[in-house]
């Protein structure tokens, strides 16, 4: 295996923090959300693990496209994490949905689908949070 990039983050303060890259890129407050009873008006790690999915998820997608030769038209991939509770146990889970008008469903849902089964991150939570693709046309 050969490593290709490596990111390093520090969190000192848990969600009422703040974050940042050993390389000086990544600086950001983190503030839990409303909804979880804190001030909000900053980034969390949902909307993190969110941000940094999509980016994923897109470049696997174009990818798939190129390879296919299919031309994509100007899209969007909007990825949601959501932070659920069960009793005791907290657990992720989450929703893809890809945007791209004027393509033919059938063949955005089958790019969106491979993409899925290439995508670092899928593969990452793959068996351990349960991901919904959705696409619109």
């Amino acid at each position: 295996m050969d490593i290709l990039y490596t990111a390093t983050v520090s969190n000192v303060g848990g969600r009422d923090g703040d974050v940042k890259s050993l390389d000086g890129v990544l600086e950001l407050d983190v503030k839990r959300p409303v909804e979880m009873h804190g001030e909000g008006g900053a980034a969390n790690p949902e909307m993190l693990f969110a941000a940094a999915y999509s980016s994923c998820y897109n470049g696997a997608l174009m990818a798939v496209a190129e390879r296919r030769k299919v031309i994509l038209p100007e899209h969007a991939v909007e990825v949601s994490i959501s932070l659920n509770k069960e009793g005791n146990n907290m657990f992720l889970s989450g929703k893809i949905t890809v945007k791209a008008p004027n393509m033919d469903k059938d063949e955005l849902q089958q790019l969106a689908e491979t993409a899925h089964a290439v995508c670092p991150y899928s593969k990452a939570v793959k068996g351990n949070m349960d991901m919904k693709i959705e696409v619109m046309v």
